[in-house]
């Protein structure tokens, strides 16, 4: 395994490449250790610090992982494609499906944290939702993991006059999730609107969605309408870009 590439890049970047390319030629497959930093320090007569850098540097691009006591490993990406039109078609939900289940396919994706709360509205939120600023709203945010790995949090803020005493406010909403409880409700969602950002984890973020260093996460901020334009949830969900592809059918 050679380093190639420009003799003037830094010696880690040089081996980074290295083992990139050895990763694309399945020379490591998906899960396979890497060789550790005495293996690279041995191989390239390098500076432990520089066989650090070159492991961290397949971390930071998300092409490995990083395990307490047991090395680097190449990342075994199996993507959440994320079809954000089919998703959200009220065939989905209107007939007590989850919409996640256009995500997920036969894999298995887990609600493992839920909690629901009632709030003061923070203010970008009553304005979207058009109510006054500091009214009630209820809270449900949620942590969800698919194989083993949380790749997703997400956060839904709605009127809580409006959902007061349905099961939107409990932790099992039902078949459908909230869209079919507020179409119960008289406010079933006719349009969304999703406004999407790429941007750094917080520390929390990072910890809860167990992120490696330099991983950024994706944010979708959607907002669902009724009848007449009215805006009856807004969802900031939080994605771990390294598991997640965008995909958007568009009709022409």
């Amino acid at each position: 395994m050679a380093a190639k590439g420009n003799g003037r890049q830094p010696k880690y970047q040089r081996i980074a490449e290295a083992l990139k390319e050895a990763i694309k030629a399945g020379d490591y497959g998906p899960g396979e250790r890497l060789p550790g930093e005495n293996d690279l320090m041995a191989t390239y007569q390098v500076a432990r610090m520089t066989a650090r850098q070159a492991l961290g540097v397949l971390q930071n691009e998300g092409v490995a992982e990083a395990r307490k006591g047991a090395g680097v490993f190449v990342r075994d990406y199996r993507p959440l494609r994320r079809r954000g039109v089919q998703r959200l078609a009220r065939e989905q939900w209107g007939e007590g499906r989850s919409i996640w289940s256009t995500d997920v396919g036969e894999r298995e994706l887990v609600v493992d944290q839920v909690a629901v709360s009632e709030e003061l509205a923070p203010a970008i939120v009553a304005d979207v939702l058009g109510i006054a600023p500091r009214e009630a709203v209820c809270v449900r945010s949620r942590r969800f993991v698919l194989d083993g790995k949380p790749v997703l949090l997400a956060t839904s803020y709605l009127p809580a006059a409006l959902v007061a005493g349905s099961p939107i406010v409990r932790e099992d909403t039902g078949p459908g999730g909230i869209y079919a409880r507020l179409a119960e409700l008289g406010c079933k969602p006719l349009r969304f609107r999703e406004e999407i950002r790429s941007r750094m984890p917080s520390r929390d973020e990072a910890d809860r969605l167990r992120l490696g260093a330099g991983t950024p996460v994706i944010v979708i901020v959607r907002t669902a309408f009724a009848d007449g334009g009215r805006p009856v949830e807004v969802n900031e969900m939080i994605l771990d870009s390294s598991a997640y592809v965008l995909e958007y059918d568009i009709e022409a």
